[in-house]
């Protein structure tokens, strides 16, 4: 007898006319909640402890959404469980359901004339520590009762955070564009040679790194796209990066460099106040790579983003256009 494939990932399909059609009331709250706390910590006893239920609660809700389901939605191992694909689309529709919850309150609220809302943004800290909480005050001015939450991560970490619906908005840098993430604005942001005012290429209208790495480097931690992108050109060029000063943080890099002969690298927007306080001097770089970076604001894909996060973005991508 000839053998037949199953997948792993379905439950075989039930006889007398195939599979019954899905009852929707299983995707309701406590099921869909219970399913992602176990999706975020891994395991049911896990998941259990955060919800303060009995394991056994957890495990005949997420049993009940597979039976109904039919289908298996994580994969068990032996030090937890992980979504499969099935999983990752319940996964994604649960988070967008929420979120539209959230939505339509905050609508609910402005038709009774209350304009409140809550915007969640994740930052890489170029944009976290001084463009976007300026941003935010001057916003704040005309729409009062809108309250901000402004979080600095990685620029993976923004793109994770976004893609999940933990955050409304990304602002970050980018090199390419990323999946299930929507790009509201995206604006050049050349690396910039950065130094003290009196150092010997201040003035120059344009460096390349061949000049610049005859200077003392304070960079960007390895992991850093900046720092990637100085690796990729510099290794093209067959120039060596040696630092005196290496930092997973920027400013403390900015800082340094405005009191010695070395040069770091950093974007306009992030650099503003120091330049216009005239505390460091900024110089465009002539490298290729240099020059191949945008800043982005980012949101979910196919998410309809609350009204106040939408007019925060609009904020946003005016005051960029106007003023780099």
């Amino acid at each position: 007898m000839a053998s037949t494939s199953r997948n792993p990932t379905t439950r075989p399909a039930r006889t007398g006319g195939g599979r019954r059609p899905i009852n929707p009331r299983v995707l309701q709250e406590v099921s869909l909640r219970y399913f992602m706390e176990v999706a975020h910590a891994g395991s049911v006893t896990e998941a259990a402890a955060r919800l303060e239920v009995a394991p056994s609660a957890v495990s005949r809700q997420i049993a009940r959404l597979e039976r109904e389901l039919d289908t298996l939605l994580f994969e068990r191992r032996a030090r937890g469980m992980t979504l499969n694909s099935a999983g990752e689309l319940l996964a994604a529709h649960a988070r967008r359901t929420w979120l539209d919850i959230e939505r339509v309150t905050d609508e609910i609220l402005a038709l009774r004339g209350l304009r409140q809302g809550d915007v969640r943004i994740a930052a890489t800290e170029g944009f976290a520590y001084d463009f976007l909480p300026a941003l935010v005050a001057d916003f704040q001015t005309e729409s009062q009762g809108i309250r901000f939450t402004v979080d600095m991560c990685v620029a993976s970490e923004v793109a994770r955070r976004v893609r999940e619906g933990a955050v409304d908005i990304g602002v970050t840098v980018s090199l390419a564009s990323e999946r299930g993430l929507n790009v509201e604005f995206r604006h050049p942001s050349p690396i910039l040679a950065v130094m003290a005012p009196d150092h010997p290429l201040a003035k120059r209208r344009q460096v390349s790194l061949a000049q610049v790495v005859a200077y003392p480097l304070a960079l960007p931690a390895p992991a850093s796209t900046l720092r990637q992108l100085l690796d990729i050109s510099c290794t093209r060029q067959a120039l060596a990066l040696d630092p005196v000063v290496t930092s997973d943080h920027l400013y403390p890099l900015i800082q340094y460099v405005a009191r010695s002969r070395a040069v770091t690298f950093c974007g306009e927007i992030a650099l503003r106040p120091q330049l216009q306080a005239k505390t460091v001097a900024a110089v465009a770089l002539r490298d290729r790579e240099m020059n191949e970076r945008y800043f982005e604001v980012q949101t979910m894909a196919g998410r309809h983003l609350p009204e106040a996060a939408r007019a925060f973005i609009n904020h946003l991508r005016e005051t960029v256009r106007h003023h780099f």
